[in-house]
């Protein structure tokens, strides 16, 4: 659990870094290639971006917020990736304005379809960027841990709206636009004629531990990083993720 290209903030990425560098790996033997072409869709100031080119990879991010893709150029060049990453502003919609359609080896879209007003056409879009047997990588808010979340934070009546709100909201105030069941997110995907790898849920139990817990306690970490990958791919615990993972590939 020391890999040192690992995403900061281990517990909350540590699931997906894993799958989607395994992921990797295995189209870059695919395509008889070392460096791939990723796209990562709303990839911010480089969380996965930096890692990934640290890999050797080649990654375009795609980003509305001028301030993520300045905090990206700055993080690149900190990490002596600069010139394998370049930052584009644009958003999922209008994707196409700004990078080439069928142009990636992978595409990530991690933390997107929670904000885009049309799921279904972000998501076709996304998919439209692949070449023929490119891997999707597709992370987004799961409905089950929010409701968990707010009933074991007492607020019961929050809990449940959020159980029977079609976009899985338990109030106003709530940050999170839309969620999604594990179903509802394996349906969108295949929408777009790309088949499904694998599912995965993440932060299962990382945002329900103390955090005393886990700073104080010897090895706690490592125990709950461990536990976290062992009930990622169990179907049970998906139901009550924070986040859903799902991996595909373009036939």
């Amino acid at each position: 659990m020391s890999d040192p290209l690992r995403p900061r903030a281990s517990l909350r990425t540590a699931v997906v870094w894993d799958v989607l560098k395994d992921a990797l790996e295995r189209r870059v033997k695919a395509a008889g290639r070392d460096a791939l072409d990723v796209l990562d869709t709303g990839g911010g100031s480089g969380n996965f971006a930096v890692p990934v080119a640290r890999l050797g990879h080649r990654v375009t991010v795609v980003d509305p917020s001028p301030n993520a893709l300045f905090a990206l150029e700055r993080r690149a060049a900190e990490a002596g990736v600069a010139d394998r990453i370049r930052g584009v502003q644009g958003d999922a919609h209008g994707l196409f304005q700004v990078v080439e359609r069928g142009g990636y080896d992978a595409v990530l879209c991690h933390g997107v379809l929670e904000y885009v007003d049309d799921p279904a056409e972000g998501l076709r879009n996304v998919a439209g960027a692949l070449r023929p047997a490119g891997t999707l990588s597709l992370l987004a808010a799961g409905l089950g841990g929010a409701v968990l979340a707010r009933a074991l934070a007492g607020h019961f009546t929050e809990a449940r709206r959020a159980l029977t709100d079609p976009a899985g909201r338990w109030g106003e105030g709530d940050p999170v636009p839309r969620r999604f069941t594990a179903e509802q997110l394996t349906d969108l995907v295949t929408a777009t004629g790309l088949q499904v790898g694998a599912v995965h849920g993440v932060r299962v139990f990382a945002d329900l531990v103390p955090g005393v817990l886990v700073d104080t306690e010897p090895g706690a970490m490592d125990a709950l990083l461990k536990l976290e990958a062992a009930a990622a791919e169990q179907p049970a615990f998906h139901s009550v993720a924070t986040q859903l993972h799902v991996l595909a590939e373009r036939d």
